[in-house]
């Protein structure tokens, strides 16, 4: 079975995931600079995030299958639990935003991250498992330290979530500083993939 189905389809729901965050951000009421950052400043900065991390899995995930050459039905279904966990993205930003960064919706929207990237692990793996330990895409792989790093730093900042008190916000900055890394460690280029791509005669980034 041939990939560009299922690339297209993840492509739309991408989309749609972030327009759909997009639609949540507030509108201040009035028209000042001082409006927009008490009224709209945090939902600019968890939309941010979040949009940053849609990307992410986008790139990562056309990289992926531009190495994937057989789909079985496994795959779809892994595909599709990745994008569940992805489409989730809107309702946690938008309770994280709306709630002030309060200890649940701070440890959900962790919980949300760290489903997601176990997701997409899922996914790799039985890519890999349906074309061998041989496949271009587990040479591209190789050790995977940024895979293996990442949930690490997601259970870090869940734990640090469970923390937040209402008499102090610094657990709060810490347990965001886990999530912000993982996407900071995420937007440093990665050619790995890419030089297998072009190994194998595939168009490069």
């Amino acid at each position: 079975m041939k990939t560009s189905r299922l690339e297209a389809f993840s492509d739309g729901v991408l989309a749609i995931i972030i327009t759909i965050m997009v639609l949540e951000l507030k509108v201040p009421h009035e028209h000042t600079l001082d409006a927009l950052r008490e009224e709209a400043g945090t939902g600019l900065l968890t939309y941010l995030l979040s949009f940053v991390y849609i990307g992410i899995y986008w790139n990562n995930h056309h990289h992926m299958f531009q190495l994937t050459e057989r789909i079985t039905g496994g795959v779809l279904w892994a595909n599709l639990h990745l994008l569940f966990w992805l489409s989730l993205y809107p309702f946690t930003t938008a309770w994280m935003d709306e709630s002030e960064f309060a200890r649940i919706p701070v440890v959900v929207y962790g919980v949300n991250l760290l489903a997601a990237a176990i997701a997409y692990y899922v996914l790799q793996s039985l890519i890999i498992r349906a074309e061998g330990d041989d496949s271009p895409l587990r040479r591209a792989i190789g050790v995977d330290l940024k895979g293996k790093l990442s949930p690490a730093l997601y259970t870090a900042g869940i734990v640090a979530a469970l923390m937040i008190t209402e008499e102090s916000n610094t657990m709060t900055w810490i347990a965001l500083a886990f999530y912000v890394t993982v996407a900071v460690i995420w937007l440093v280029p990665d050619r790995r993939l890419e030089h297998v791509i072009v190994e194998q005669g595939g168009e490069g980034p």
